[in-house]
């Protein structure tokens, strides 16, 4: 079975296009509304509505010709730890462009922001990407040049042509407080915003070696790997949000995002017959139940190695 083309590609790399141009009989855009909608039936009794899930499914089996499909791929929706890609390689773009030294604390924040999901570490990269820092309450004029500041990483995306991406707060646990809260209290947006389509948009061109440039693409894809034999207990494991449903022989980079409300996972994977996919699912209200993820993840990749065949 083939994919039709579904992926534009500009100067900037991939275009994503809208749901409403995709052409309807495509087979892989049967496979990811098979996805959400098995999915939809098999927890219609814990209240899954079709506005709570939203998906993007990029075949890159061949990569001279990578298709694109999505379900509600450019709905903006809290990405919770997701976020912390677009930080990565906002990282790296800053470092080669000579606006961020390349320190080993950078590097250390870095891995343990994308390896561990730590909040901490992301905290003090977004201060460094942003020139600014928490702290008390701030009057209005340099409350404003602070938000103002703060908006550095959204800029950026948005000047490579990305649609919906907002990419300034950090992420917390028990705050914000002081000029953070004060923020979130005056501006809009108050909330970070990502959409499955420029998430897996992120995805394919670090995958591809073409976001920042070849090298710092596959630190990147480093940092992402995932062990799917992980013998970690922890249920919330960054590789048992969809890794589970993999063969064991499949291989996975990833970085998942999970709040109270949200949860969340972004993945690069290569399964045993040569078929190699990103695949983003945002799901929200449903935070709790860890197989939405997994069934949304079990279809696409059966039906991913059923068309390499």
């Amino acid at each position: 079975m083939k994919f039709s083309g579904l992926l534009a590609w500009s100067a900037i790399g991939p275009l994503f296009l809208l749901p409403s141009a995709m052409a309807a009989d495509s087979p892989l855009d049967t496979l990811a509304h098979r996805a959400v909608q098995t999915t939809l039936t098999r927890f219609a009794d814990r209240k899954l509505t079709a506005d709570q899930v939203a998906v993007t499914l990029v075949d890159l089996s061949d990569p001279r010709a990578p298709r694109q499909a999505s379900v509600r791929g450019g709905e903006r929706i809290y990405p919770a730890s997701v976020i912390k890609l677009f930080y990565l390689a906002a990282v790296h773009r800053w470092m080669e462009d000579g606006r961020l030294t390349d320190t080993p604390e950078v590097r250390r924040a870095m891995r343990d922001m994308i390896v561990d999901s730590s909040n901490d570490a992301t905290h003090y990269l977004i201060d460094l990407l942003t020139g600014t820092t928490s702290g008390p309450e701030l009057p209005p004029a340099e409350i404003k040049a602070w938000f103002d500041a703060r908006n550095a990483v959204t800029r950026y995306f948005e000047g490579l042509g990305y649609r919906n991406v907002l990419a300034h707060k950090k992420p917390w646990g028990d705050g914000p407080y002081g000029r953070e809260s004060q923020a979130i209290q005056l501006f809009e947006p108050k909330r970070n915003m990502l959409s499955t389509d420029d998430t897996a948009r992120l995805l394919v061109e670090i995958v591809d070696g073409r976001c920042v440039t070849r090298t710092r693409s596959a630190q990147m894809r480093e940092l992402l790997a995932r062990d799917l034999g992980t013998q970690d207990p922890d249920p919330d494991n960054q590789a048992k949000f969809t890794g589970t449903v993999l063969p064991a022989s499949a291989r996975l980079w990833s970085k998942a995002g999970w709040t109270s409300q949200t949860r969340h996972d972004a993945t690069y994977v290569e399964l045993p017959g040569g078929a190699r996919y990103v695949f983003v699912a945002f799901t929200v209200g449903h935070a709790g139940e860890r197989e939405i993820l997994r069934s949304l993840a079990r279809v696409v990749a059966e039906g991913m190695s059923a068309a390499s065949r």
